[in-house]
């Protein structure tokens, strides 16, 4: 077992006796205590309780209990509400709060044996593409030590690239699984809207938020996934199914393609041609393995950002407006009224990117505009869709960048907001629509990794799988690790 070691391999060497479970996650801490200074990934370390469920894990295996999932060591999100465990979504806000209860996706994972080491960082309550704006500080690219991770989910991307951890759980709204994904050289997956529930995920944007698995490859992924998947009643959007083939993948992995697949090329992704030669080689990839290429139009691909930060924004200033000093997370001191500690308290409480789109929110929300920016990027999120759907009925799945650039510079676009939110442009689209979407590594460019998107209709996880696990089989981007040479 090395520290790169994928989840399954752990999971057959655990089976084997070749180390416990407490042994595996000895390890992980150990890894995490070492390399965290330089990376700042993890928040919060959860040594003893992780030892504690990895003892747990071992006693149940020694009882003849054989799940794949059971004492395999992995990291949250800092984003999941974990009872008795500091919670913070990355806020000040939420620096002092300990969760009372666990969100679904935590009790799922602890169901199924996997023991949590800890709760990676993120940008504040999710909104960021670099991971720069944390209050607790920037996590670092375990690529290049002086560039982002990308964001929301920078912290569990890092992790999982700089093998501290195989898989972590992440959430995307508008890109914040697939673009740190990206820019870290990993694999992650961003499910259909509704595939896993949101009770207990700290709100950023409802209608849009979703919680997916980043790891190193799809086998991985796949097998994260079909633990955190399912209908949970106390979520009302969650979807009422359970595809059979999540519990196959559980126990046997992902099947294997059955035929060749039409994979769509939008065009208005590949406008700009400047830096898209890792793409071509993908695509060059596909078509050896037998699929068919063809060129699809997303007509209202351009709108889906400035209708993206509309919606998410309104959405924002509503679920962020819980947030007023009284009922938990950061109060100030001595207010003089209650007018003072409302406006004192989120003040001191949220950082500037929150304010900016709580701003923003309220604005397009208020009387006179509410018509002319909410309900107008709301028509245009249906053409957005309805695009998509045209584009499915002619092609399996698509296929686009993932990214813009790979990572860039600390402090590089921190003062342009328009670059910034422009790191979304291949991402937003599908999250718009709620539908799945999954990065994979696939090249590089200037030394650092870069990232390529399958899209499928709504449920379509297991076809976006079975895909990238293809051409994983037959690629070794997903196995490079900080370090080689590109």
């Amino acid at each position: 077992m090395n520290e790169f070691s994928s989840l399954r391999e752990m999971s057959a060497g655990l089976d084997r006796g070749d180390f416990s479970s407490v042994e595996l996650t000895q390890a992980h801490l150990d890894r995490i205590q070492q390399a965290n200074a330089a990376l700042n990934c993890f928040i919060t370390i959860n040594a003893d309780s992780a030892l504690a469920a990895a003892a747990q894990a071992d006693d149940q295996r020694a009882r003849g209990s054989k799940s794949p999932t059971l004492g395999l060591p992995f990291a949250h999100k800092d984003i999941f509400c974990t009872q008795g465990v500091l919670t913070t979504a990355g806020s000040k806000m939420l620096s002092n709060f300990v969760a009372p209860y666990d969100a679904t996706v935590v009790s799922n994972m602890a169901a199924a044996g996997m023991v949590s080491v800890g709760k990676t960082n993120m940008d504040e309550f999710a909104m960021g593409s670099s991971n720069e704006n944390s209050f607790f500080g920037p996590v670092s690219n375990p690529w290049d030590h002086e560039r982002v991770p990308g964001g929301s989910s920078g912290g569990s991307a890092a992790a999982v690239a700089a093998g501290l951890v195989a898989g972590a759980t992440g959430t995307d709204t508008g890109g914040s699984i697939r673009q740190p994904a990206a820019l870290c050289g990993i694999t992650g997956l961003k499910p259909t809207y509704g595939r896993v529930s949101r009770y207990g995920m700290i709100a950023f944007a409802s209608s849009l938020d979703q919680a997916g698995p980043m790891t190193r490859d799809a086998e991985d992924a796949a097998l994260m996934f079909s633990v955190m998947a399912g209908f949970d009643p106390k979520d009302s959007t969650s979807a009422e199914r359970r595809d059979a083939w999540l519990d196959a993948t559980i126990a046997n992995g992902i099947a294997a393609l059955d035929r060749p697949l039409t994979i769509g090329l939008p065009s208005e992704y590949f406008s700009d041609n400047s830096n898209l030669s890792y793409i071509d080689i993908a695509k060059t990839e596909l078509q050896r393995l037998g699929h068919k290429l063809v060129e699809v139009s997303l007509p209202h691909t351009q709108a889906a950002v400035p209708v993206y930060y509309v919606l998410a924004s309104a959405e924002a200033s509503t679920n962020l407006s819980r947030y007023d000093g009284v009922r938990f997370g950061h109060r100030c001191n001595d207010p003089q009224s209650l007018q003072d500690l409302y406006e004192r308290s989120r003040e001191e409480g949220f950082g500037e990117e929150v304010k900016r789109r709580i701003l923003t929110g309220t604005y397009t929300l208020s009387v006179g505009y509410f018509d002319a920016y909410y309900l107008k990027a709301q028509k245009i999120r249906r053409l957005i869709s309805e695009d998509f759907q045209q584009a499915f009925t002619k092609v399996d799945v698509l296929l686009a960048p993932t990214s813009p650039t790979p990572a860039f510079k600390k402090n590089q676009l921190t003062d342009d907001h328009v670059a910034m939110y422009q790191q979304d442009l291949y991402t937003v689209p599908t999250s718009l629509a709620g539908l799945p979407a999954i990065s994979l590594p696939c090249g590089f460019c200037d030394g650092l990794p870069m990232g390529m998107q399958l899209i499928a209709p709504a449920f379509g996880e297991e076809l976006l799988l079975q895909l990238a696990a293809q051409y994983q089989g037959q690629t070794d981007w997903h196995l490079r690790r900080p370090g080689d040479s590109a």
